[in-house]
């Protein structure tokens, strides 16, 4: 049996991970991790990292990278694989994650989702036959999500970025833009409303004709039973930092 630590357990996508290892067999939640203990929960829940005084197998964070980094820091002491779910990292964080993976197992996504993560494969193969394309990507999702553009629209450009020798820009914003489209550009847009749950879209655009290809989530389950088996995945695996890639 595998005991889990849920770092942001009273979070939405906390929530969903915690109703599908209920519903999972050999795997349980031993205790959770938030800002605040609700008392709604049926596991103990700590406020504090440095109160924990419970050792799971795994972690699963879906949290905010502030609290992703508090988890880590324990994570980093007890020697527990973890599993990341949590988005909106800079660069010095992917950095200092990848830093991390040196001494304990992290798998790191994301997006949960093995249709999505299948979707980049397929963009990329597209890429390089639809070459003289213009991409664009359009991701949406609701109004209470933090970090634009979506983890999961930028693992479809650098899907198609290395299927393209590396060579394209990523223009988020052609507001203040007063030229025209420059071959060498994957354009990202971001839109906000609603309870939309992850929708993302990549558009081929040729002469006189285009060709597009859209991945609609309408659960969170999705990447709940994703995160779950990403943490049977990681419970028993040598340090290092693994994907969805691996699992796949």
């Amino acid at each position: 049996m595998i005991k889990v630590l849920i770092n942001g357990c009273n979070g939405k996508m906390g929530q969903e991970v915690a109703k599908a290892i209920r519903l999972t067999p050999e795997i349980d939640i031993l205790c959770g991790v938030d800002r605040i203990d609700t008392g709604d929960n049926n596991f103990p829940v700590f406020t504090d990292v440095n109160s924990i005084n419970l050792i799971p197998d795994v972690i699963i964070d879906f949290s905010i990278p502030d609290a992703t980094f508090n988890i880590l820091k324990f994570a980093n002491e007890k020697r527990i694989p973890t599993v990341i779910a949590t988005t909106g990292f800079s660069n010095i964080e992917l950095k200092k994650i990848n830093e991390y993976s040196n001494h304990f197992p992290i798998f790191k996504s994301a997006n949960m989702s093995y249709e999505i993560n299948l979707m980049a494969k397929l963009v990329a193969n597209l890429a390089q036959k639809l070459s003289d394309s213009d991409i664009e990507i359009i991701e949406t999702h609701h109004n209470k999500k933090i970090d634009s553009p979506s983890g999961t629209a930028l693992i479809l450009a650098d899907s198609i970025n290395n299927a393209l020798n590396n060579e394209m820009n990523y223009e988020y914003d052609r507001h203040n833009k007063h030229t025209k489209r420059d071959k060498k550009e994957i354009g990202i847009h971001s839109i906000r409303g609603g309870t939309e749950v992850g929708k993302h879209s990549v558009i081929f655009f040729g002469n006189n004709e285009s060709f597009e290809i859209t991945h609609n989530v309408s659960s969170r389950s999705v990447f709940a039973n994703g995160a779950i088996k990403a943490a049977f995945y990681i419970a028993h695996k040598e340090n290092g930092l693994y994907d969805m890639n691996n699992l796949v």
